[in-house]
Protein backbone atom coordinates (compact mmCIF):
# COMPACT_ATOMS: atom_id res chain seq x y z
CA UNK A 1 0.00 0.00 0.00
CA UNK A 2 1.35 3.62 -0.69
CA UNK A 3 2.02 5.45 2.16
CA UNK A 4 -0.69 7.76 4.12
CA UNK A 5 -0.06 11.38 3.97
CA UNK A 6 -2.31 14.26 5.07
CA UNK A 7 -2.31 16.71 2.87
CA UNK A 8 -4.57 19.84 2.13
CA UNK A 9 -5.83 18.13 -0.63
CA UNK A 10 -6.24 14.34 0.59
CA UNK A 11 -8.39 15.93 3.50
CA UNK A 12 -10.42 18.11 1.27
CA UNK A 13 -11.49 14.63 -0.66
CA UNK A 14 -12.02 13.11 2.48
CA UNK A 15 -14.59 15.33 3.80
CA UNK A 16 -16.12 15.36 0.36
CA UNK A 17 -17.08 12.15 0.82
CA UNK A 18 -18.17 11.73 4.45
CA UNK A 19 -20.86 14.71 3.38
CA UNK A 20 -22.03 13.23 0.08
CA UNK A 21 -22.57 10.57 2.62
CA UNK A 22 -24.37 12.92 5.51
CA UNK A 23 -26.09 14.61 2.28
CA UNK A 24 -27.43 11.29 1.15
CA UNK A 25 -28.58 10.49 4.28
CA UNK A 26 -30.63 12.93 4.84
CA UNK A 27 -32.23 13.29 1.73
CA UNK A 28 -33.33 10.05 2.21
CA UNK A 29 -34.85 11.15 5.63
CA UNK A 30 -36.28 14.10 4.65
CA UNK A 31 -37.95 12.84 2.00
CA UNK A 32 -39.43 9.61 3.97
CA UNK A 33 -40.65 12.61 6.76
CA UNK A 34 -43.18 13.97 3.95
CA UNK A 35 -45.34 11.19 5.17
CA UNK A 36 -45.67 12.90 8.38
CA UNK A 37 -46.20 16.44 7.54
CA UNK A 38 -44.70 19.04 6.40
CA UNK A 39 -42.97 20.13 9.59
CA UNK A 40 -41.86 16.85 10.07
CA UNK A 41 -39.92 17.03 6.88
CA UNK A 42 -38.64 20.42 7.26
CA UNK A 43 -36.97 19.37 10.30
CA UNK A 44 -35.32 16.89 8.62
CA UNK A 45 -33.91 19.72 6.00
CA UNK A 46 -33.25 22.62 8.50
CA UNK A 47 -30.93 19.33 10.59
CA UNK A 48 -29.39 18.68 7.16
CA UNK A 49 -28.55 22.52 6.50
CA UNK A 50 -26.63 22.79 9.87
CA UNK A 51 -24.86 19.39 9.84
CA UNK A 52 -23.55 20.01 6.42
CA UNK A 53 -20.62 22.22 5.48
CA UNK A 54 -18.82 21.53 9.27
CA UNK A 55 -15.62 20.67 9.81
CA UNK A 56 -16.13 16.82 10.44
CA UNK A 57 -13.49 16.64 12.97
CA UNK A 58 -14.25 13.31 14.18
CA UNK A 59 -15.56 11.66 10.97
CA UNK A 60 -11.71 12.33 9.62
CA UNK A 61 -9.97 11.50 12.48
CA UNK A 62 -11.77 7.92 12.44
CA UNK A 63 -10.77 7.33 8.81
CA UNK A 64 -7.18 8.96 8.81
CA UNK A 65 -6.58 6.75 11.89
CA UNK A 66 -7.81 3.79 10.06
CA UNK A 67 -5.92 4.42 6.89
CA UNK A 68 -2.72 5.21 9.22
CA UNK A 69 -3.32 1.72 10.86
CA UNK A 70 -3.61 -0.33 7.79
CA UNK A 71 -0.39 1.26 6.92
CA UNK A 72 1.04 0.48 9.58
CA UNK A 73 -0.55 -2.99 9.04
CA UNK A 74 2.13 -3.47 6.13
CA UNK A 75 5.15 -2.09 7.49
CA UNK A 76 5.62 -3.95 10.82
CA UNK A 77 4.72 -6.85 12.92
CA UNK A 78 1.24 -8.75 11.45
CA UNK A 79 -2.10 -7.68 13.44
CA UNK A 80 -2.78 -10.59 16.16
CA UNK A 81 -6.68 -10.47 16.00
CA UNK A 82 -6.23 -10.66 12.24
CA UNK A 83 -5.38 -14.69 12.10
CA UNK A 84 -2.26 -13.73 10.95
CA UNK A 85 -0.20 -16.21 10.37
CA UNK A 86 3.39 -17.08 12.06
CA UNK A 87 5.11 -16.57 8.33
CA UNK A 88 3.79 -13.09 8.75
CA UNK A 89 1.73 -12.82 5.85
CA UNK A 90 -0.76 -10.09 5.79
CA UNK A 91 -4.40 -10.73 6.25
CA UNK A 92 -7.09 -8.25 5.40
CA UNK A 93 -8.30 -5.71 8.40
CA UNK A 94 -12.31 -6.81 9.73
CA UNK A 95 -12.92 -4.53 7.11
CA UNK A 96 -12.09 -2.86 3.97
CA UNK A 97 -15.23 -1.78 2.17
CA UNK A 98 -14.26 2.09 1.60
CA UNK A 99 -18.00 2.58 1.52
CA UNK A 100 -18.61 1.61 4.86
CA UNK A 101 -15.95 3.25 6.37
CA UNK A 102 -17.53 6.19 5.19
CA UNK A 103 -20.79 5.38 6.45
CA UNK A 104 -19.50 4.51 9.64
CA UNK A 105 -17.36 7.90 9.89
CA UNK A 106 -20.63 9.91 8.76
CA UNK A 107 -22.35 8.05 11.87
CA UNK A 108 -19.93 9.32 14.00
CA UNK A 109 -20.88 13.08 12.89
CA UNK A 110 -24.38 12.00 13.77
CA UNK A 111 -23.80 11.20 16.99
CA UNK A 112 -21.87 14.59 17.41
CA UNK A 113 -24.17 16.71 16.03
CA UNK A 114 -27.06 14.21 18.59
CA UNK A 115 -25.36 15.67 21.57
CA UNK A 116 -24.58 18.82 20.62
CA UNK A 117 -28.40 19.63 20.05
CA UNK A 118 -29.25 18.24 23.16
CA UNK A 119 -26.60 19.95 24.88
CA UNK A 120 -28.41 23.29 23.12
CA UNK A 121 -31.30 22.29 24.74
CA UNK A 122 -30.00 22.00 28.41
CA UNK A 123 -28.04 25.09 27.98
CA UNK A 124 -30.57 27.36 26.49
CA UNK A 125 -28.32 27.91 23.38
CA UNK A 126 -29.67 29.49 20.66
CA UNK A 127 -26.81 31.03 18.87
CA UNK A 128 -23.74 28.41 17.59
CA UNK A 129 -20.80 29.31 15.73
CA UNK A 130 -22.33 32.95 15.40
CA UNK A 131 -25.37 31.96 13.80
CA UNK A 132 -28.57 30.80 14.69
CA UNK A 133 -28.33 27.08 15.68
CA UNK A 134 -31.07 24.71 14.93
CA UNK A 135 -33.47 25.50 17.88
CA UNK A 136 -32.62 29.65 17.30
CA UNK A 137 -33.48 29.17 13.48
CA UNK A 138 -36.90 27.30 14.48
CA UNK A 139 -37.68 29.76 17.13
CA UNK A 140 -37.15 32.87 14.58
CA UNK A 141 -38.90 31.07 11.99
CA UNK A 142 -42.16 30.28 14.64
CA UNK A 143 -41.68 34.13 15.80
CA UNK A 144 -41.87 35.48 12.80
CA UNK A 145 -45.26 33.59 11.88
CA UNK A 146 -46.90 34.30 15.19
CA UNK A 147 -45.98 38.12 14.00
CA UNK A 148 -47.50 38.04 10.72
CA UNK A 149 -50.62 36.37 12.30
CA UNK A 150 -50.66 38.86 15.36
CA UNK A 151 -49.31 41.68 13.58
CA UNK A 152 -47.60 42.57 17.02
CA UNK A 153 -45.66 46.07 16.57
CA UNK A 154 -43.52 45.13 19.56
CA UNK A 155 -42.70 41.43 18.26
CA UNK A 156 -38.62 40.28 19.07
CA UNK A 157 -38.33 41.81 22.12
CA UNK A 158 -38.79 38.53 24.21
CA UNK A 159 -39.07 35.01 22.63
CA UNK A 160 -42.63 33.98 22.57
CA UNK A 161 -42.48 30.76 25.26
CA UNK A 162 -44.71 28.45 22.87
CA UNK A 163 -41.96 29.36 19.86
CA UNK A 164 -39.32 28.87 22.51
CA UNK A 165 -40.61 25.26 23.53
CA UNK A 166 -41.59 24.81 20.09
CA UNK A 167 -38.24 24.91 19.39
CA UNK A 168 -36.78 23.34 21.72
CA UNK A 169 -38.92 20.62 21.27
CA UNK A 170 -37.53 19.97 18.10
CA UNK A 171 -33.90 20.33 18.86
CA UNK A 172 -34.28 17.51 21.44
CA UNK A 173 -36.35 15.50 18.92
CA UNK A 174 -33.76 15.56 16.03
CA UNK A 175 -31.20 14.78 18.76
CA UNK A 176 -33.20 11.69 19.67
CA UNK A 177 -33.66 10.44 15.95
CA UNK A 178 -29.99 10.93 15.26
CA UNK A 179 -29.07 8.62 17.89
CA UNK A 180 -31.44 6.14 16.55
CA UNK A 181 -30.17 6.70 13.45
CA UNK A 182 -26.72 6.04 14.56
CA UNK A 183 -27.42 2.86 16.11
CA UNK A 184 -29.36 1.93 12.91
CA UNK A 185 -25.89 2.45 10.89
CA UNK A 186 -23.91 0.59 13.88
CA UNK A 187 -25.61 -2.31 13.61
CA UNK A 188 -26.40 -2.47 9.63
CA UNK A 189 -22.90 -2.28 8.97
CA UNK A 190 -21.37 -5.05 6.60
CA UNK A 191 -18.89 -6.39 9.45
CA UNK A 192 -18.22 -9.90 10.59
CA UNK A 193 -20.52 -10.51 13.57
CA UNK A 194 -17.79 -9.85 16.29
CA UNK A 195 -16.80 -6.84 14.91
CA UNK A 196 -20.13 -4.92 14.59
CA UNK A 197 -20.45 -5.72 18.23
CA UNK A 198 -17.67 -4.32 19.12
CA UNK A 199 -18.66 -1.17 17.22
CA UNK A 200 -21.57 -1.76 19.12
CA UNK A 201 -20.08 -1.77 22.66
CA UNK A 202 -17.98 1.01 21.66
CA UNK A 203 -20.86 3.18 21.11
CA UNK A 204 -23.17 2.34 23.76
CA UNK A 205 -19.94 2.77 25.86
CA UNK A 206 -19.62 6.42 23.98
CA UNK A 207 -23.17 7.60 24.60
CA UNK A 208 -23.02 6.50 28.59
CA UNK A 209 -19.91 8.10 29.27
CA UNK A 210 -21.31 11.46 27.40
CA UNK A 211 -24.43 11.26 28.91
CA UNK A 212 -22.69 10.55 32.38
CA UNK A 213 -20.84 13.42 31.56
CA UNK A 214 -23.61 15.60 30.67
CA UNK A 215 -25.40 15.15 34.04
CA UNK A 216 -21.93 15.93 35.91
CA UNK A 217 -21.60 19.29 34.55
CA UNK A 218 -25.29 20.35 34.96
CA UNK A 219 -25.14 19.05 38.53
CA UNK A 220 -22.09 21.18 38.64
CA UNK A 221 -24.13 23.97 37.40
CA UNK A 222 -26.86 23.86 39.60
CA UNK A 223 -25.14 23.52 42.73
CA UNK A 224 -26.44 19.42 43.22
CA UNK A 225 -22.35 18.38 42.72
CA UNK A 226 -19.97 19.84 44.47
CA UNK A 227 -17.45 21.46 41.74
CA UNK A 228 -14.15 20.19 43.06
CA UNK A 229 -11.19 20.15 40.15
CA UNK A 230 -11.11 16.49 40.02
CA UNK A 231 -15.02 15.75 39.98
CA UNK A 232 -15.15 18.89 36.91
CA UNK A 233 -11.71 17.61 34.96
CA UNK A 234 -13.75 14.07 35.07
CA UNK A 235 -16.80 15.45 33.50
CA UNK A 236 -14.62 17.48 30.92
CA UNK A 237 -13.50 13.67 30.10
CA UNK A 238 -16.32 12.57 29.89
CA UNK A 239 -18.41 14.51 27.95
CA UNK A 240 -15.70 15.59 25.32
CA UNK A 241 -12.66 13.17 24.93
CA UNK A 242 -14.37 10.31 25.18
CA UNK A 243 -16.69 10.91 21.71
CA UNK A 244 -14.55 13.47 20.14
CA UNK A 245 -11.12 11.14 20.41
CA UNK A 246 -11.42 7.91 21.64
CA UNK A 247 -14.85 6.76 19.64
CA UNK A 248 -13.04 7.38 16.39
CA UNK A 249 -9.67 6.30 17.17
CA UNK A 250 -10.80 3.10 19.27
CA UNK A 251 -13.45 2.64 16.21
CA UNK A 252 -10.55 2.28 13.52
CA UNK A 253 -8.70 0.10 15.93
CA UNK A 254 -11.50 -1.87 15.80
CA UNK A 255 -11.93 -1.95 11.82
CA UNK A 256 -8.87 -2.57 10.92
CA UNK A 257 -8.17 -5.64 13.55
CA UNK A 258 -5.26 -4.17 15.66
CA UNK A 259 -3.77 -5.69 19.22
CA UNK A 260 -5.61 -4.62 22.01
CA UNK A 261 -2.56 -2.86 23.05
CA UNK A 262 -2.72 -0.83 20.31
CA UNK A 263 -6.26 -0.19 20.90
CA UNK A 264 -5.37 0.81 24.85
CA UNK A 265 -2.31 3.04 23.60
CA UNK A 266 -4.88 4.84 21.19
CA UNK A 267 -7.61 5.21 23.64
CA UNK A 268 -4.96 6.87 26.22
CA UNK A 269 -3.96 9.10 23.36
CA UNK A 270 -7.42 10.12 22.94
CA UNK A 271 -8.06 10.89 26.28
CA UNK A 272 -5.46 13.41 26.66
CA UNK A 273 -6.39 14.95 23.40
CA UNK A 274 -9.70 15.40 24.88
CA UNK A 275 -9.05 16.71 28.06
CA UNK A 276 -6.92 19.19 26.50
CA UNK A 277 -9.15 20.38 23.82
CA UNK A 278 -11.79 20.61 26.31
CA UNK A 279 -9.63 22.81 29.01
CA UNK A 280 -8.67 24.84 26.09
CA UNK A 281 -12.50 25.17 25.06
CA UNK A 282 -12.93 26.47 28.74
CA UNK A 283 -10.22 29.18 27.81
CA UNK A 284 -11.42 30.27 24.22
CA UNK A 285 -14.96 30.88 25.58
CA UNK A 286 -13.79 32.66 28.80
CA UNK A 287 -10.70 34.71 27.34
CA UNK A 288 -10.72 34.01 23.61
CA UNK A 289 -11.80 36.87 21.28
CA UNK A 290 -15.91 36.52 20.83
CA UNK A 291 -15.62 37.78 17.21
CA UNK A 292 -12.89 34.50 16.45
CA UNK A 293 -15.17 31.95 18.79
CA UNK A 294 -18.24 33.19 17.54
CA UNK A 295 -19.39 32.77 21.19
CA UNK A 296 -20.89 35.25 23.19
CA UNK A 297 -18.10 36.70 24.89
CA UNK A 298 -19.05 35.71 28.49
CA UNK A 299 -21.12 32.78 28.19
CA UNK A 300 -19.58 31.14 30.82
CA UNK A 301 -19.50 33.52 33.47
CA UNK A 302 -22.95 34.24 32.90
CA UNK A 303 -24.33 30.31 32.51
CA UNK A 304 -22.24 29.75 35.68
CA UNK A 305 -20.58 26.80 34.43
CA UNK A 306 -18.16 25.15 36.64
CA UNK A 307 -15.04 24.95 34.60
CA UNK A 308 -11.61 24.23 35.71
CA UNK A 309 -11.10 28.32 35.48
CA UNK A 310 -13.54 28.37 38.08
CA UNK A 311 -12.48 25.85 40.44
CA UNK A 312 -9.33 27.18 41.17
CA UNK A 313 -10.98 30.43 41.32
CA UNK A 314 -12.72 29.04 44.43
CA UNK A 315 -9.59 28.55 45.74
CA UNK A 316 -8.35 32.47 45.54
CA UNK A 317 -8.99 35.23 47.72
CA UNK A 318 -10.83 37.21 44.33
CA UNK A 319 -13.40 34.36 44.81
CA UNK A 320 -15.93 36.58 46.74
CA UNK A 321 -15.35 39.43 44.43
CA UNK A 322 -16.42 36.61 41.35
CA UNK A 323 -19.31 34.91 42.63
CA UNK A 324 -21.84 38.11 43.70
CA UNK A 325 -22.45 37.87 39.49
CA UNK A 326 -21.05 34.47 38.60
CA UNK A 327 -23.97 32.73 36.92
CA UNK A 328 -26.28 35.79 36.45
CA UNK A 329 -28.03 36.08 33.28
CA UNK A 330 -28.28 39.99 33.09
CA UNK A 331 -24.51 40.03 33.18
CA UNK A 332 -23.64 43.26 31.70
CA UNK A 333 -20.30 43.52 29.45
CA UNK A 334 -18.26 45.90 31.88
CA UNK A 335 -19.11 43.59 34.77
CA UNK A 336 -18.06 40.16 32.75
CA UNK A 337 -15.08 42.15 31.93
CA UNK A 338 -13.99 43.00 35.21
CA UNK A 339 -14.73 39.58 36.21
CA UNK A 340 -12.86 38.31 33.70
CA UNK A 341 -9.21 40.65 34.23
CA UNK A 342 -9.75 38.90 37.74
CA UNK A 343 -9.83 35.26 36.88
CA UNK A 344 -6.37 36.20 35.58
CA UNK A 345 -5.20 38.43 37.95
CA UNK A 346 -5.71 35.25 40.74
CA UNK A 347 -3.96 32.81 38.06
CA UNK A 348 -6.61 30.59 37.13
CA UNK A 349 -6.16 31.41 33.51
CA UNK A 350 -2.36 30.29 34.09
CA UNK A 351 -2.89 27.55 36.19
CA UNK A 352 -5.88 26.00 33.43
CA UNK A 353 -3.25 26.67 30.86
CA UNK A 354 -0.56 24.68 32.94
CA UNK A 355 -3.60 21.37 32.69
CA UNK A 356 -3.55 21.78 28.48
CA UNK A 357 0.11 21.46 29.22
CA UNK A 358 0.53 18.42 31.16
CA UNK A 359 -1.98 16.70 29.19
CA UNK A 360 -0.14 17.54 26.20
CA UNK A 361 3.11 16.10 27.84
CA UNK A 362 0.78 13.15 28.41
CA UNK A 363 0.12 12.73 24.61
CA UNK A 364 3.76 13.12 23.75
CA UNK A 365 4.47 9.75 25.98
CA UNK A 366 2.55 8.09 24.82
CA UNK A 367 3.91 8.64 21.50
CA UNK A 368 7.46 8.50 22.83
CA UNK A 369 8.32 4.66 22.51
CA UNK A 370 8.87 4.49 18.96
CA UNK A 371 11.02 1.93 19.23
CA UNK A 372 8.92 -0.04 21.34
CA UNK A 373 7.26 -3.24 18.72
CA UNK A 374 3.68 -2.44 20.58
CA UNK A 375 4.23 1.15 20.04
CA UNK A 376 2.05 3.42 18.29
CA UNK A 377 3.14 2.76 14.24
CA UNK A 378 4.82 5.54 12.55
CA UNK A 379 1.53 6.27 10.44
CA UNK A 380 -1.22 6.61 13.51
CA UNK A 381 1.37 8.70 15.21
CA UNK A 382 1.69 11.26 12.42
CA UNK A 383 -1.79 11.56 12.58
CA UNK A 384 -1.79 12.21 16.39
CA UNK A 385 0.76 14.60 16.48
CA UNK A 386 -1.11 16.59 13.67
CA UNK A 387 -3.74 17.15 16.19
CA UNK A 388 -1.63 17.95 18.91
CA UNK A 389 -0.13 20.61 16.37
CA UNK A 390 -3.51 21.85 15.83
CA UNK A 391 -4.01 22.15 19.60
CA UNK A 392 -1.28 24.46 20.12
CA UNK A 393 -2.23 26.80 17.24
CA UNK A 394 -6.16 26.90 18.03
CA UNK A 395 -7.92 30.16 18.84
CA UNK A 396 -11.56 28.91 18.37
Amino acid sequence: MSTVTWNTKTRTKLRAAIERELGEMFAKRTAAAQAYGSEFAHLWSLAAEHVLGGKLVRPVLMVETYDALVEGATQSAPFQRSGVTASGVDQLPPCTDRATIIRLAAAVELLHYAFLLHDDVIDGDLVRRGRPNLIGTLLRESSQRSERAADRPDAGSTPDPRALHWARTGGMLMGDLLLADTHQIFARAELPHAVRGQMLDLLEHTITESIAGEQIDVGLCDGVIAPDLNTVLTMSAHKTATYTFELPMRAAAILTGVPQHLERALTAAGHHLGLAYQLQDDLISTFGDHEVHGKDAFSDIREGKQTAIISYARMTSVWPSIEADFGDPELTVETGARMRALLTECGAERFVRGLVEEQATALYEVLASAGNPQSIPPAARRVLLGLAAELEERRA
